[in-house]
């Protein structure tokens, strides 16, 4: 077993590696790893794009940062970290983590830990990282080397609750590596552990935390499909409905980003491997995923019925990331919105202070404006509730729009007031 003080290599340095390497670094030498070197550089300057991290909390944890796997070889506990997005067939994409597992199997050492913290489908470590590993270094799991699971659960954007916060689910790839994984996330979680009986239940834990939501959320929207037919203001029902004691109020929106919008699909894709088509979580998943295609249409639809003519329209949106207070833009929903009302032929600006213009120019071919004129446009749809946009006010989004303009509050960002519409 590793000795109480030996470094801890983290592999990926996004928004679950950089807070946890911060963590870990309060009690252990850590050396923070990723293969991109312009994180790298951001990073060793104190630097964090994501917004995780204070630059205080960055230079101060006297972590080691690189983008040269050889200068990780010292660790004897890694912890992968990398993303695993899905392809475009909705199938897993795990091209990421295998490549992660294979630059740690290029400096494992025996007596090592592997600690995967990605979300994964249940039976990933086992089946694909653990023979990765023992194929590049003619080692043995449990013999020479040990293997962990321990599930992300950061809520990015959210700093109501650091890691530290939040309980953590552990295992390992017998009782040994087991309890030892347990006792060294119990050093950095206030909020206690759970060890988990084996690899594949954490696993699995992790992949219907999200889908669960992604559940949820879907039963959300679909009601506001129906109550918009029925002219029912939907969050005025969950309002009047969450009274009860045990009703659950999620809200209806674009589920994106690489959690909620994603998991799921892990789950289905391992489902299907074993003979079982899940019927629930795939519908949930097809209404989620065409939510922004449906506010699209309303909007147009609302829009023409007030004899605007969509061609000669000019919209503003307001937020692009895939969530509130968040620069993260990966498998932002809000993309598909923009995309169909441009395909109207409408004129569509996209004001979003979290982003980077040049960032969003060159992912998308969409460009951010940085000045907001105002008696402008012809609708204005608040995408994303950011605290910013609460802060600048409705009456000052307001002036953004012409005479007689809507503005469309597809998150619920403000009270219904005359014009501002929710979808």
């Amino acid at each position: 077993m590793p000795a109480e003080r030996n470094t801890i290599a983290i592999i990926g340095l996004g928004y679950v590696g950089l807070p946890l390497a911060i963590a870990f670094a309060e009690n252990y030498d850590v050396l923070g790893f990723d293969v991109n070197e312009n994180r790298i550089e951001e990073l060793s300057n104190g630097i964090d794009s994501t917004l995780e991290a204070a630059e205080e909390e960055i230079i101060n944890s006297h972590i080691k940062f690189t983008s040269n796997i050889e200068s990780i070889a010292k660790a004897s506990i890694y912890i992968i970290t990398v993303p695993t997005p899905v392809r475009d067939d909705k199938t897993p994409d795990l091209r990421h983590l295998v490549s992660a597992t294979e630059s740690v199997s290029s400096v494992l050492s025996k007596g090592n830990y592997v600690i995967y913290e990605s979300t994964v489908y249940p039976g990933t470590t086992e089946e694909v990282c653990i023979p990765i590993l023992e194929n590049s270094t003619d080692m043995k799991c449990n013999i020479d080397f040990y293997v962990g699971y321990s599930p992300e659960r950061i809520n990015p954007g959210d700093q109501s609750k650091s890691i530290k916060e939040i309980i953590k689910v552990t295992s390992g790839s017998n009782e040994e590596s087991s309890v030892f994984i347990d006792n060294l996330y119990s050093k950095i979680i206030e909020a206690g552990t759970h060890r988990a009986s084996s690899i594949k239940v954490a696993e699995a834990a992790k992949v219907i935390e999200n889908t669960q939501r992604d559940i949820n959320i879907a039963l959300a929207n679909e009601l506001s499909i129906i109550f918009s037919h029925l002219d029912i203001d939907t969050h005025e029902v969950l309002d009047a409905a969450a009274t009860k004691w045990n009703f659950h109020r999620f809200v209806p929106g674009m589920v994106g980003g690489h959690c909620i919008g994603v998991d799921p699909y892990y789950l289905t894709y391992k489902s299907e491997q074993v003979g079982y088509k899940p019927e629930m979580i795939l519908a949930g998943r097809k209404l989620n995923d065409g939510m922004a295609h449906y506010y699209a249409k309303t909007i147009c639809q609302k829009m023409e019925q007030e004899n605007y003519h969509l061609s000669s329209s000019k919209i503003l949106i307001m937020g692009m990331t895939f969530k509130e207070n968040c620069p993260d833009y990966r498998n932002t929903k809000v993309v598909d919105l923009i995309n169909d009302l441009i395909s109207k032929g409408i004129a569509v600006d996209v004001f979003d202070p979290f982003l980077v213009k040049e960032h969003i120019k060159k992912e998308f071919k969409l460009n951010l404006i940085e000045d907001l004129p105002e008696n402008f446009y012809d609708a204005i749809v608040i995408a994303v509730s950011h605290s910013q946009f609460k802060t600048m006010g409705i009456e000052k989004i307001r002036r953004f729009g012409k005479s007689g303009s809507f503005i469309f509050d597809i998150k619920n960002t403000f009270p219904i007031k005359n014009d501002l519409i929710r979808i």
